[in-house]
This record gives structure tokens, sequence and C-alpha cells, in this order.
């Protein structure tokens, strides 16, 4: 007996199984998680955080424009990615820096971090952080002026106090004021509370993995405990996970796609040596925070991770 199919197949390359999920539709994810810490900047810096903000997102967005239209490629304004590197940005900016810096960290960020190197998700490292660093290193006046805007009082972070104190004891209030960001610091790392909500609901949309942030946070609080500031075992965990930008870089930086390992064993590898360098040159360099130059340091071991921390293939041997 014959059987004959009389249908036409289609073949084609993969993938094959198509989902709703676009670079697009996770870089909205990222917005609307990161507005929680603007809407508080702005309640508690004025519109000055709204300006720098603004600022930095417009400028980063014609950088981005200028240069793919100069070198005759494609204009990707509409996958968002231009506006997330300038909010990141302007979240590691005092809020009253003058308006030219932001221009000028937006098109570092952009061109010389993020195009240069072939654009979206070829960068090496994260390219609102090492803005962050070029713009302290050319500009360290302008990045550590911290004011804190209802009464326009100048004044230093915990973190610089506790520099220069490590016995200093914070009271309730101070717990308060860094849980709904009534302190002195940048844009985007005053409130713990609306950057952990941001967290959670991109934990929720998976639009980032668990273990970067667990385990980064988790190395920090348990290096940060060992090594405290007066002596093993003496650290503050609480006050010192709640100051600078740990949550916001723990949720929002070291999570970034191209920057971070693809592995499970790979993410965790990065949260911890992240807490470890953050805890580190928090307690032991000239520096107050450790965030930044935590992120930055392990993006460049991220293709030594992936290479040496990956699953086994299926079916393959171990060498004898």
């Amino acid at each position: 007996m014959k059987i004959v199919i009389n249908q036409m197949m289609t073949v084609s390359s993969p993938p094959h199984i198509y989902g709703t999920d676009s670079i697009e539709a996770r870089m909205r994810d990222v917005l609307i998680a990161l507005a929680p810490a603007l809407i508080m900047a702005i309640i508690h810096y004025g519109m000055q955080a709204f300006y720098t903000t603004a600022i930095t997102v417009i400028s980063a967005m014609i950088a981005e424009y200028l240069y793919q239209r100069i070198m005759g490629k494609a204009v990707t304004l509409y996958d968002c990615s231009a506006v997330i590197t300038g909010v990141l940005l302007a979240f590691n900016l005092p809020p009253d820096v003058p308006l030219w810096l932001p221009i000028i960290g937006s098109f570092f960020a952009i061109i010389v971090v993020k195009q240069l190197f072939g654009g979206l998700g070829s960068n090496f490292v994260n390219p609102a952080l090492a803005a962050r660093a070029f713009l302290l290193a050319s500009f360290g006046t302008h990045m550590t002026n911290w004011t804190f805007a209802p009464d326009s009082v100048t004044s230093a972070t915990y973190l610089a106090i506790v520099k220069q104190n490590p016995s200093f004891s914070p009271e309730m209030s101070d717990y308060m004021a860094l849980l709904f960001g009534k302190v002195g610091g940048c844009i985007g790392e005053t409130s713990a509370v609306a950057l952990f909500i941001g967290g959670v609901y991109l934990l929720i949309r998976k639009v980032i993995n668990w273990r970067i942030p667990v385990f980064y946070i988790g190395s920090f609080a348990l290096f940060g405990f060992i090594f405290g500031r007066t002596g093993f075992f003496s650290g503050n965990i609480l006050f010192e996970v709640l100051n600078g930008g740990l949550i916001m870089g723990a949720f929002f930086m070291a999570t970034d796609y191209a920057t971070s390992p693809i592995t499970p064993n790979g993410k965790i590898v990065m949260g911890i040596g992240c807490g470890i360098l953050a805890v580190f040159i928090r307690y032991f360099s000239d520096y107050p925070e450790g965030v930044s130059y935590s992120i930055i340091i392990m993006n460049l071991f991220v293709p030594l991770i992936d290479k040496y921390v990956r699953p086994r293939v299926y079916g393959k041997r171990k060498k004898t």
C-alpha cells in the first residue's frame, strides 16, 4: 500500500520556536523597574534630578544616532538601549552636577564604550559604569559634590563619614533615611526600597536571573561582616548593604546581558566576585564606595569565567 503525503514542508534556519519576547520589551521592563527610584529622587532632590536624568538620556540618544548615521549603520534607537544607558548613567551622578558633565559622560558611554566595540551586545564593560569611572577620574570635584535638595545642604555621604570614623554608630533615623532616600548621594542610589521594588519586578518578569544579585549581596554581607571596619566579625551588615550603590549595582548593572556570564555557575562566580571586591575596595582603599569598580573589574573576567565555568557537553567524556 502506497501512502502519498501531498504537503509542502518549509526548511529554515534556527530558531524554530518563536515567542513574543524582544530586546525592546526587556528594555521597557528595565525602564519600568527604574521608575520608582527616579520618582523618589525627584521627591527628595527636586526637579534638578529630573533635568539631569533627561539631559543624560537625550545626550545618549543623540550620540547613538549621530554615530550610526555617520558610520552608515542602521539607526537602532527604537530598541531603547541608549535610553537605559542614559538613565543608569544619570543614576550614578550627583543631582547637582553641571549639565555639560552628563553630556560628556553620555557620549563617552555610547561612542567609546558601546559603539566602537560593535554596538549593543558587543561592549565588554558596562557603558554607564565605565562613563562614571571616566567622569570621576576627570571631574572628581563635580562627581563628589553631594547635596540634599530639600534644604540645599551639601554634606558628606554616610560612607564618607564611616570612612573617616569607622566607629560611627548609626541610629534608627539613619536606617529610615537610607530606606526611603532622605540622604545625600547619587540620583539613583538613595532609596533602597525603590530599588528593591524595581529589582523584584525584573525577577518576576524574568528579565534578569536571580543568581547574580543574590550572590552579590550575599557575599558582600558575609565578607562585610567578617572583615568589619573595627575588627573581624564586627561589620554592620544592614548599614553597609543599604548604603551606596550596592542594590542598584546588583540588580541593574551586574546583570547586564553583554557583560555578565551566560552560564548559571558563571553568574554565581560573577556575583561572589563582585561582592568580595566591593567589600575590599570599600573597607581598605581610600575610596569610600566599591560597587562600580567591583562590577567593572568582574566584567573583564567574564570571558575567562565563561570559558572555565561551563556545563559539560552531553555525551562528552572527561580527558584521562
